[in-house]
């Protein structure tokens, strides 16, 4: 029995080291190496790497990574939070349903569904031609190839996460609460403020930092539908890797990358031990 129980944690354990720890530790040797005249590795070692990422351009590509983050994060919350909130406040079967419209996306292709942005918004697109038919507009509006359509792209193809922390999150509260602050005589803006938002502050924290850390990497949007005018760091790295072959900093950027999502799950995990009167999470 222990022999099986050995075999069946040391799975698991092998499984993390051939495909995270090992991957990582290439991609860590790689950041110190320096590229060759034809794109090989050259092993000398070098931190040009980290020294060329504080170059300005790069710097402009990571701030315009961090606002697009951010904003996409702030969208999704804004639009997810009442919705999760309705679909808690709904009967069983109901929720049943809406949550299978709202995870209904991710049984499409992730590709196509970019695509599918561009039929609607291009110059002929759905939306061009309707606003014509209407009268409302003489010449296509330029709704695609820019940082307006690339904020959509990821606010849909991100709101799931979201919603569905912070649906866990309504589900969990207790209504009984909101009661009692409405008999004390607390207005709804107080009851919402004092009451709802910090009981349902674990949902906001969880989903912030999945949406986060799912759009300061992400590539296909802003590929498909910024063009060659939106360059975010996941497109960077990307290039780095497919097109420049310099696979050195690609590396470096990389793991920069990591280093952003490192320390944004470990301020959830503080922001979680807080919530918790100190206990670790």
């Amino acid at each position: 029995m222990k022999n099986k129980g050995k075999i069946l944690s040391a799975s698991p354990l092998l499984w993390l080291i051939l495909f995270f720890l090992l991957p990582l530790l290439i991609i860590v040797v790689y950041s110190f190496l320096q590229r060759g005249v034809y794109g090989e590795l050259v092993y000398q070692f070098t931190l040009s790497n980290y020294v060329r990422l504080g170059e300005s351009v790069y710097l402009q590509i990571l701030l315009n990574t961090l606002s697009v983050s951010i904003l996409t994060t702030l969208l999704t919350l804004i639009i997810a939070y009442p919705l999760a909130y309705y679909i808690s406040t709904l009967s069983q079967s109901k929720q049943q349903i809406w949550l299978l419209l709202v995870m209904l996306p991710f049984w499409i292709n992730f590709l196509i569904r970019s695509f599918a942005w561009i039929i609607i918004l291009r110059s002929q697109g759905i939306l061009n031609s309707l606003f014509i038919h209407l009268g409302w507009i003489d010449q296509p509006l330029s709704l695609l190839y820019n940082d307006g359509a690339v904020l959509l792209g990821m606010v849909y193809s991100l709101l799931p996460f979201m919603v569905l922390p912070l649906y866990i999150a309504f589900e969990k509260l207790e209504r009984s609460h909101l009661e009692a602050a409405s008999d004390l005589g607390a207005n709804s803006f107080k009851v919402f403020l004092h009451i709802i938002v910090p009981l349902t502050s674990k949902g906001i924290i969880i989903g912030s930092v999945l949406v986060f850390v799912s759009s300061i990497g992400m590539f296909v949007v802003p590929d498909v539908m910024g063009g060659a005018k939106s360059m975010l760091l996941g497109n960077l790295i990307q290039n780095q890797f497919l097109s420049a072959r310099d696979w050195p900093f690609g590396s470096a950027a990389s793991i920069l990358l990591l280093l952003f999502s490192l320390v944004l799950m470990l301020l959830y995990y503080y922001a979680a031990a807080r919530g918790k009167g100190g206990a670790k999470p």
